[in-house]
């Protein structure tokens, strides 16, 4: 079996650097990838996909990226639910692996920055 993603996309906002109660550096970041096609009003289309990073990925993305930043994920997808207000909530997201910083904001010319993989 085969769980296994590759995005490219931007930041929706600035990452915000948290830990667990053991003091495990993580984030969450929401990237918003275009789709490869335009819909039938000549626009292309975006998905928001909830990616986590954990460790010095996390740290490293906190220091170096912002809103806009264009990233490389690769990771994998996993799935998990929990109750909130006696309902159950699913939540589906990319455990990133590797991160690569692509670049600056849109409109600049984006520099190819050195891959950052660390170990989870």
């Amino acid at each position: 079996m085969i769980n296994q993603v590759t995005l490219v996309g931007r930041l929706t906002k600035n990452p915000e650097l948290r830990h667990t109660q053991d003091g495990r550096p993580f984030l969450n970041m929401i990237l918003a990838v275009q789709r490869p096609y335009r819909n039938q009003e000549g626009e292309n289309e975006t998905d928001f996909i909830y990616c986590t990073a954990w460790n010095k990925s996390a740290e490293n993305t906190a220091k170096y990226c912002q809103k806009g930043a264009l990233v490389g994920v690769m990771g994998t997808i996993q799935t998990r639910n929990y109750e909130k207000d006696g309902k159950k909530v699913y939540v589906t997201e990319v455990m990133s692996h590797t991160i690569r910083f692509l670049g600056k904001k849109s409109n600049e010319t984006p520099e190819l920055l050195p891959i950052m993989t660390f170990p989870q």
